[in-house]
């Protein structure tokens, strides 16, 4: 059997003014070729059906099938006609006569359009045009008007047979799926069409993950510009709609260690339990505070409530107003009042801060023996700005040299130490050098684990030089080097202060928190508590990062700061405590 033409069969009638092609069957309704033997047949044929063709050629196809070609065509069926195939249900035409059946009246309309006039009018349905031609005016398209049978389409067109353009039907020449196909033009975006009518470049959309957020906030008049008013987008969307949308500038290269830069203990975001007060009058607090300590006995709750809610900042301006208005010191008045482990803490909350570290060194070396754990704690762990300002507050009350006063009162490697301390020269930039932190790791290796006894100096240059980011890096580096922790060498290769001292470093690079949360452990641990340490820790990182150390305290001894405290301590002293660091983790 044959198969229809590319473009699909050509409607009733056929295309106008096209004769068709040598070897070609006419169309439905076109005049039937010479010599007979065209559909359909003519009015008052015998029997109604084809005259017999010749023998041989294809098999026969079923009743109803194609029409017979035309002379020169296929080569004609038995002279029996064209029986119907096996199990078919259509019936014998009648006559007996192969073929198809006549039309039950006047068979196909004439090329150009129907017989008798155009087909009745239905309600809601307008009339299409005979296919091929244009519709009248006003009256739209019933088809779009097509070439001759047989002829190619024009330049740009579908294909014969191809399905109208519909919503994502891509572009001629264009596969399924690929970048860069138009939208369909029934589908014009919202932005689109008020760019179109602004007179402004068209900007597609540009999809995004982000969620929508609406927002009510009105427009101020004021702040448009003149030539957006009428209508007009905004500055900053019609430089958008200028050109396609931009897109964001690539990151510039960094190195791989350049994020290590951001993990600096200076930079690390800290949180005191202690914040100022507002309002603040700083005349009402010296009115309390003369009220409570005033005839006899002292409130010393009220005492505690206005010293553990206010900051240091605060405290100062307390003082001073105090001795404004009544003309006596507050210090003075309170260490009248007070005594004990409450008077200590409630002096050191009103020194400033540099002052009390200062305090607490000079007491540290006063007198026989000097306490090296207050010394490894203060200067090992903070920053060069704040070594400077203590250095200027020992001076300036105790008129002595801090450098010189280590001096005096340490010797050996730890002197050393102290020394390179109170130099406040640490490196404190954020960068990190890989290839210098790996030879320093080796350096290390070679003073300490790989050989007999140790080379202290490489350590204190080291550790008391080098950033934190930097010592991060080489503690790194060294556990590759030596399968060992540099804690736990500096434990088998060191002893005395040194060790503790070297130890404080390396605990405050890693985590400054944790290394307090240790101090205020082993302060209240056991029988007795040391209290002047716990004193110090907590009045001297109140405003910086006792809120981390809490949770850090929390975290390796299981128990919170407040509940240890509790336990160990009593009366106002515990109140002012828990004052100072909060119940909260």
């Amino acid at each position: 059997m044959s198969y229809p033409p590319p473009g699909g069969y050509p409607p009733p009638g056929g295309y106008p003014g096209y004769p068709p092609q040598p070897g070609q069957q006419p169309g439905y309704g076109a005049p039937p070729p010479p010599g007979g033997g065209g559909y359909p047949p003519p009015a008052g044929y015998p029997g109604g059906g084809y005259p017999p063709p010749a023998t041989g050629g294809y098999p026969p196809p079923a009743t109803g099938g194609y029409p017979p070609p035309a002379t020169g065509g296929y080569p004609p069926p038995p002279a029996s006609g064209y029986p119907p195939p096996g199990g078919s249900n259509y019936p014998p035409p009648p006559g007996g006569g192969g073929g198809y059946p006549p039309p039950a009246s006047g068979g196909y309309p004439a090329p150009g359009g129907y017989p008798g006039g155009a087909p009745q009018a239905v309600p809601g349905f307008t009339a299409p045009a005979p296919y091929g031609q244009q519709p009248p005016p006003g009256q739209p398209p019933s088809y779009p008007a097509q070439p001759g049978y047989g002829q190619q389409p024009p330049p740009g067109a579908a294909p014969y047979g191809a399905p109208p353009g519909q919503y994502g039907a891509p572009a001629p020449g264009q596969m399924y799926g690929q970048p860069g196909a138009p939208p369909p033009a029934a589908y014009v975006p919202v932005a689109a069409a008020a760019a179109v009518a602004a007179d402004l470049p068209v900007v597609e959309p540009v999809a995004t993950d982000l969620p929508v957020v609406a927002t009510d906030l009105p427009v101020v008049e004021s702040e448009k510009l003149p030539e957006e008013a009428g209508g007009r987008p905004p500055a900053g969307v019609a430089a958008a709609a200028s050109g396609p949308p931009r897109q964001a500038p690539a990151p510039a290269s960094q190195p791989p260690t350049a994020a290590m830069g951001s993990l600096a203990i200076n930079e690390q975001a800290t949180h005191g339990t202690v914040v100022p007060i507002r309002p603040f009058d700083a005349e009402a607090d010296c009115e309390l505070y003369r009220k409570a300590m005033r005839g006899a006995g002292t409130d010393e709750a009220t005492l505690i409530n206005l010293i553990a809610t206010r900051s240091n900042e605060q405290r100062q301006k307390i003082k001073l107003t105090y001795k404004t208005m009544y003309g006596k010191d507050l210090i003075r008045d309170i260490k009248s009042e007070l005594s004990g482990n409450l008077e200590e803490c409630m002096l050191a909350l009103f020194m400033s801060g540099p002052y009390y570290d200062a305090h607490q060194l000079h007491r540290a070396m006063k007198g026989a023996g000097t306490d090296e754990t207050t010394l490894i704690e203060i200067l090992c762990t903070r920053t060069n700005k704040e070594i400077e300002a203590i250095k200027a507050e020992f001076k300036k009350n105790y008129h002595k040299d801090l450098e010189k006063s280590c001096v005096s009162e340490t010797s050996g490697h730890f002197k050393r130490l102290l020394v390179s301390m109170c130099q406040a020269n640490r490196d404190e930039s954020t960068n990190v050098d890989m290839a210098k932190a790996t030879k320093e790791a080796q350096d290390l290796f070679q003073a300490g684990e790989k050989k007999w006894g140790t080379d202290e100096s490489r350590f204190n240059v080291i550790l008391a030089s080098r950033s934190f980011p930097q010592l991060r890096a080489t503690f790194s580096e060294y556990t590759k080097i030596s399968q060992r922790d540099i804690a736990n060498s500096i434990q088998r290769e060191m002893s005395g202060d040194l060790k503790g001292g070297f130890l404080a470093i390396v605990e405050c690079v890693r985590n400054r928190p944790m290394f307090f949360a240790d101090r205020l452990y082993k302060s209240m641990k056991g029988a007795g508590t040391n209290d002047s340490n716990l004193i110090r820790v907590v009045v001297s990182r109140s405003e910086i990062d006792l809120v981390e150390i809490k949770k850090a305290f929390l975290e390796r001894y299981h128990k919170t700061l407040y509940k240890m405290i509790e336990g160990d301590t009593s009366g106002d002293y515990k109140r002012l405590l828990l004052g100072i660091v909060g119940q909260g983790v």
